[in-house]
C-alpha cells in the first residue's frame, strides 16, 4: 500500500517532517475535520517505537510517554478510541489508569483545569502528545514541557484555532527562533480529501465570519460579537519610541482583589495637538492591599505629574477616600457602560487611539474577548478588568474635558 492510499498530501507533508527535520515540538493547528488529529495518533505509534528503542540504548525499564487531553473523555473519544478504529489497536488502562504500548508506560495528564497539574508532576518523560492543545489551561501545558526532558523528547500537538492572542499561537506557533525547535502546520479543511463533496460544500455554505474563518480556513481570528469590533493591533498597536512628548496623562482604576477580578490602573495620554490618546501603562495584580496600589500610584504621579488624575471605580468608596487622604487625585468615574462604550468605540473607530508595545499583551488579552451578552445586550462580565479601567479613564477624562469646554462657551 502507496502512502499516498493512507495519508492525505497534507498528512504526509507532516509525516515527511516528522521523520526527517529535528524538532522540539510539532503543533498541528487548523480547521475542523481537516485531518490534524489522524496524523497525529499516526505519528503517536512512530513516538512510541521511538521511545522503546531510546530506553533500551538506556538500559531504561520503565519508560513514560505523556498522552494529555482536556479530559478522560476527550482522550478516550480522540485517541484511545481512534487507535482502535485506524490500527485495530485495543488499549486498556491499568490499575493506576495508565495504558500501556511497545512496553511503554503511557501517562494520562488532563489539561483542561489547572487540577491537571498534579498529574504531569514527579517524572520524567520521553515525550507528549497534547490532544486540543488549545483548551489546555497553560500551567499545565508548561508542566508537560518541563517533564519531556529526556534528551531528543519530542511534543506533538493537535488544536483548532481560537483567539489570536492565545499563549499557544504567541508564545509557540508565532515563535520562529531556531532554538525552541518548533515546528507548526495550518490545516483547512480542504486539506482532507477524505471528506464527502457534499460534506464540504454544505459546511462552506452554513458558516460566515469568525466560524467560516476558523472552522473552514484554520485562522486564529477574533470571536464574533466583540465589543470594540474597530480595534485594529496592526495599526494601533505601536512601538514605545513613537510615543510623542508632552501628554496630558491621566489614569482608569478598577479595584479588585482576587484571581479573574484583578485590581487594574491604565495610564493614558493625550496629545491635544493631534488628538490622539496614547496608552502608555497597565499595573494589574491580585491579592494586593489598597497601600501597595498608592504606591503605584505614587510613582505614576513621580513620572507623570502629582495632578494627574484617577477616574476610580465607585465601588469602592473608603478605596477613593484612602488615594484623596494621601494626595492622589481620585475622583469616582462615570460608570456608565454604554454610554462610556460609545465614546471609546468612536475614539478607537476613528483611529485616535494608541497601544504601546510594551503594555499591549492584557490590553489586548481582554479586548479580543470583551463580547456583549446577546441577551442581555450589554457587555458580560468576563475579561472586563483592563476594558473597565481603560473605559474609566478614556470616557470620564474626555467628558470633562468636553464639559469644560462646552462651559467655557456659555458662561
Amino acid at each position: 500500500m502507496a502512502i499516498s492510499d493512507l495519508l492525505t498530501s497534507k498528512q504526509a507533508k507532516v509525516l515527511h517532517a516528522y521523520q526527517t527535520k529535528p524538532f522540539k515540538i510539532m503543533i498541528l493547528t487548523g480547521a475542523v475535520r481537516s485531518g490534524k488529529t489522524f496524523i497525529d495518533n499516526f505519528l503517536f505509534l512512530y513516538e512510541l517505537r521511538r521511545t522503546a528503542k531510546l530506553a533500551a540504548l538506556k538500559n531504561d525499564t520503565h519508560p513514560r510517554y505523556i498522552l494529555a487531553g482536556a479530559t478522560s473523555n476527550s482522550i478516550y473519544n480522540n485517541i484511545i478510541s481512534e487507535l482502535q478504529t485506524q490500527f485495530g489497536l485495543t488499549l486498556r488502562q491499568d490499575f493506576h489508569g495508565h495504558y500501556h504500548l511497545f512496553g511503554v508506560d503511557i501517562v494520562p495528564v488532563y489539561t483542561k483545569s489547572i487540577t491537571g497539574l498534579a498529574s504531569a508532576r514527579g517524572f520524567t518523560s520521553y515525550g507528549a502528545y497534547v490532544n486540543e492543545a488549545s483548551l489546555a489551561n497553560h500551567e499545565v501545558f508548561n508542566e508537560i514541557q518541563n517533564r519531556c526532558s529526556m534528551e531528543g523528547s519530542h511534543i506533538i500537538c493537535d488544536t483548532n484555532p481560537d483567539i489570536p492572542t492565545h499563549w499557544l499561537k504567541t508564545d509557540f506557533i508565532d515563535n520562529h527562533d531556531s532554538k525552541a525547535g518548533i515546528l507548526s502546520f495550518t490545516f483547512t479543511i480542504d486539506d482532507n480529501t477524505t471528506l464527502a463533496i457534499d460534506y464540504v460544500e454544505s459546511m462552506k455554505a452554513s458558516k460566515s465570519g469568525m466560524f467560516y474563518d476558523r472552522d473552514i480556513l484554520g485562522l486564529w481570528v477574533t470571536g464574533e460579537g466583540i465589543v470594540y469590533q474597530d480595534f485594529d493591533k496592526d495599526t494601533m498597536v505601536i512601538p514605545d519610541d513613537q510615543l510623542p512628548n508632552n501628554l496630558d496623562y491621566y489614569c482608569g482604576v478598577d479595584w479588585g482583589f482576587a484571581k479573574g477580578h484583578e485590581n487594574v490602573i491604565t495610564v493614558m495620554g493625550d496629545d491635544p495637538e493631534i488628538d490622539v490618546t496614547y496608552l502608555t501603562d497597565i499595573f494589574s495584580s491580585t491579592g494586593k492591599y489598597i497601600d501597595y496600589w498608592v504606591d503605584i500610584a505614587r510613582q505614576i504621579q513621580e513620572q507623570h505629574g502629582y495632578n494627574i488624575n484617577y477616574w476610580c471605580d465607585s465601588a469602592r468608596p473608603e478605596y477613593v477616600s484612602y488615594f484623596q487622604q494621601k494626595h492622589i487625585n481620585a475622583r469616582n468615574a462615570d460608570k456608565s457602560v454604554m454610554d462610556g462604550i460609545e465614546y471609546c468605540s468612536q475614539r478607537i473607530k476613528m483611529g485616535k487611539f494608541k497601544v504601546l508595545r510594551s503594555c499591549a499583551k492584557p490590553f489586548l488579552d481582554d479586548i479580543y474577548q470583551y463580547v456583549w451578552d446577546p441577551v442581555k445586550g450589554v457587555p458580560k462580565k468576563e475579561h472586563d478588568n483592563v476594558m473597565d479601567s481603560f473605559r474609566y479613564g478614556l470616557f470620564n477624562q474626555h467628558k470633562r474635558v468636553e464639559n469644560t469646554a462646552i462651559n467655557s462657551i456659555y458662561f
